[in-house]
This record gives structure tokens, sequence and C-alpha cells, in this order.
């Protein structure tokens, strides 16, 4: 086990070694990053975030899918679509459980959003006292779900329900994160780097147990904040830099 100091240099390195511009070819990030305009970068990004379990290939291979649909052009898309272009869409396979309907639901979803807010940052302010993104999280399941039942609610997790809701904090650090690296795109000014968490799945899951930073042996949202307090004494600005260091070490197998 290593000590707080070797540690802290030993992920510093490694988190150093991924935050690079070769990291965006075979991830999801990919996918927003073909954009520049704001609001195509947000739709871009979260459908790639929400379709993010499983094989990566496979994963960017769907979102380019859902892309294609769009016209390669999202926030027009979801603001000028027809009901035949909604149609279309009705019956198509888009990524394991996420299907055509829920294409469709969440179109609509962001239609209603984008004609009340310019940016999907209006949904995720965190609010003092909190700490993390937790309340922020299910204050935007709320807005963007509605309080009508709909199948499409088990895409978006809920930290109310002890989910880890990895793929929403993966978003979060793409639209949050500020640094020089040109992976995440840290394009949300209103909103501080030092309220991300780690995006917890099973690689940053098992590689944080290996290395004694968290106890805890579900992927849950209390494992979140375990690590939380763990990360945040390495660096309480940016802790969210960590996951380059904790998702390569788990997909690199470096430490197996």
């Amino acid at each position: 086990m290593l000590k707080f100091e070797e540690l802290k240099i030993f992920l510093d390195e490694k988190a150093d070694q991924y935050n690079h511009p070769e990291f965006i070819e075979n991830d999801p990030i990919r996918i927003p990053h073909r954009f520049s305009l704001q609001q195509d970068i947000e739709i871009a990004g979260f459908l790639a975030a929400t379709i993010s379990w499983g094989n990566r290939k496979a994963i960017i291979k769907s979102a380019d899918k859902m892309l294609e649909v769009m016209g390669n052009s999202p926030y027009d898309f979801v603001l000028n679509h027809s009901e035949k272009d909604l149609k279309e869409i009705q019956d198509k396979s888009i990524h394991r459980t996420f299907n055509g309907e829920d294409f469709i639901y969440f179109i609509n979803q962001f239609k209603r959003i984008y004609s009340q807010h310019e940016s999907l940052e209006d949904l995720f302010t965190v609010h003092n006292p909190e700490t993390n993104f937790g309340h922020a999280i299910e204050r935007f399941r709320t807005q963007f779900l509605g309080t009508e039942k709909h199948r499409s609610h088990k895409h978006v997790s809920s930290p109310y329900k002890n989910s880890s809701t990895k793929r929403i904090i993966m978003f979060l650090r793409w639209m949050v994160r500020k640094d020089k690296r040109g992976v995440d795109f840290g394009i949300w000014e209103n909103i501080d780097p030092k309220y991300l968490s780690i995006p917890l799945d099973v690689h940053t899951g098992n590689i944080s147990r290996k290395l004694g930073l968290i106890s805890r042996t579900q992927n849950d949202w209390k494992t979140v904040e375990e690590l939380d307090l763990v990360i945040r004494t390495f660096d309480d600005k940016d802790p969210a830099k960590y996951d380059f260091a904790l998702f390569g070490l788990g997909v690199t197998k470096e430490l197996l």
C-alpha cells in the first residue's frame, strides 16, 4: 500500500499521462468533439454519455448512428424536427436497451428544455452548502424528465436511489473541467470543477479498491462520496482529473 504522498505522486503522473488528446479517439468523448457550437456539444455529449455502457467501440458506433439521424446537426434537429422525422426513428435499434422510443423522448425533452434555457448548464447549478453534484443531478432529473412516468426515465440515473450516476458524472466532467489538454471541454463557465466526482464504473472502482482509496464493495452513490473524500485531499480544485488516472490504469490493466 502506497503512502499518501507516494500515492498522490503516482496518480498525478498517471492523470498527466492519460489526460492527452490521444485519449479522445477511442472514448465516447470523441462524439461531442465533432462540434463547436455549445448546444451541439451538450446534446451530442449527453446522448453519447447516456448510452455509455458496454464496449467503447460499440458506444461510439451507436452514437454515430444517432447523429446521422439528426443530420449531424443535433441542436438544429432538436429545434426543427418534424413529426415525420420522429416516426422514422420510432422503430430504430439504437444501443442495447436504449431504443427509438427513448431517443424520441430525449429529443422532445431537449426541445422543451432549450425553449426555456440557452444551455443545459442552467439545470445543473450547485447550491451552497452542497459539496458535489448529487442534489443538482436530482434537480436536473426533475426538470429534464418531468413527472409523468416513461420508460426512458431509467436511462437517467438518480443519486437519491443510490445510483453512482456514472454516465451523468462523466458528462459533467466533459462540460465543466477546464484545462489546456484538449480532452474535456470546460464550456460551462459558471460551475466550479471542485464539485466534480469520479465517474464510478468497473474500471475506476476496481483500481480505487486496489489502491486503498475506497473500502465499499458496491459501485454506488455512497462509494462515489467515499472516493470524493480521498481524491479531494490530493486536489480539491480539480478532483476529476484523477478519473484519467483510475480509468487509464483500469483499461490498460497496468496494475494487474
